[in-house]
């Protein structure tokens, strides 16, 4: 499991958060936890989309492997 920074802040009657680990990741809500769960799901698509497009045009015969970060 991947850990990343939420910073949270109040805009009025929304909540704004960001990732700035990940460029572009941003979610809001009218509550803190809908932001979190909307931060969460951009995270998510984006690292989703970086990950695909990572993984295009490399050979067939390509090994490929799974490795953790901590």
């Amino acid at each position: 499991m991947n850990r990343f920074t939420a910073v949270f802040e109040r805009d009025d009657e929304w909540y704004i958060g960001y990732c700035p680990e990940v460029p572009g990741a941003n979610g809001q809500g009218r509550t803190l936890d809908e932001c979190r769960a909307n931060l969460i799901a951009a995270v998510r698509l984006i690292l989703d989309e970086r990950r695909a497009d990572g993984l295009r045009g490399i050979p067939e015969d390509a090994q490929l492997e799974s490795i953790s970060v901590s």
